[in-house]
């Protein structure tokens, strides 16, 4: 049973998604007549325990606060940083400033397909777990390791690996500790579990839709597209 009443999410939507080759960030992308941040924002806003979102944007976005949701009362604008990891500190110092809640559950802006039974799901397994998870995806190919010259140097076991998704939950104060140290240790820090991870603990693996895609290049826009218009028709 879920033993908490309420959690701030964290959408770190600072970046410019280069990779894209858009005239703007990938969250800024129409999809289904909203942009991608959008439909990202109403899915999370629609789960009955998020009772804020911290939306950390760059100082000099000129998008956000264009934006129609950008007007609702539960949704913050924070300043970002250089890096990911930068941004979602920002975010969680301004929840510890305000003691917002106990528990943050940061979530990818360009991740729009994201449904509320793997939201319910990754809650449930990771609260009695304390220290924290993420939702993840089996790898279902066949993986290679190569070399520098781009050669097959071996195949990798796929049975222990994953991919990791969002969102990821930890508690506020331990993932907050967890950002800080790593940053000002200069460490890699590629997503919160890794951070965390660097810490010596070991979060929760919790299985997820393999269709809570992250929109990285174009051909992504037409494939969620088509996942949230099947969505909501199931909804319907």
């Amino acid at each position: 049973m879920i033993s908490l009443t309420s959690i701030t999410a964290i959408v770190p939507a600072a970046g410019v998604g280069s990779r894209m080759k858009a005239d703007r960030p990938k969250q800024y992308l129409l999809l289904n007549g909203k942009t991608v941040l959008e439909h990202t924002l109403e899915q999370l806003l629609s789960y009955p325990l998020v009772d804020n979102i911290i939306v950390v944007v760059s100082e000099s976005d000129p998008y956000f606060g264009e934006l129609a949701i950008a007007k609702d009362k539960r949704i913050i604008r924070v300043s970002g940083g250089s890096e990911r990891a930068d941004s979602v500190l920002s975010g969680l110092t301004y929840v510890k400033e305000n003691q917002l809640s106990e528990w943050v559950m940061v979530h990818d802006a360009a991740r729009p397909c994201i449904r509320h039974s793997d939201i319910e799901k990754l809650i449930e397994a990771v609260i009695p777990h304390h220290v924290g998870g993420i939702l993840a995806s089996p790898v279902r190919d066949t993986m290679k390791q190569a070399t520098s010259e781009k050669q097959i140097d071996t195949t990798i076991d796929r049975s222990v690996l994953w991919h990791a998704l969002t969102p990821q939950l930890f508690t506020t104060d331990l993932l907050y500790t967890a950002l800080k140290t790593g940053l000002e240790k200069s460490f890699l820090i590629t997503d919160e579990s890794s951070a965390i991870e660097l810490m010596g603990y070991k979060p929760k693996l919790v299985q997820g839709r393999a269709d809570n895609l992250k929109i990285t290049q174009p051909e992504d826009l037409d494939l969620a597209e088509f996942y949230l218009q099947k969505m909501k028709k199931e909804t319907k």
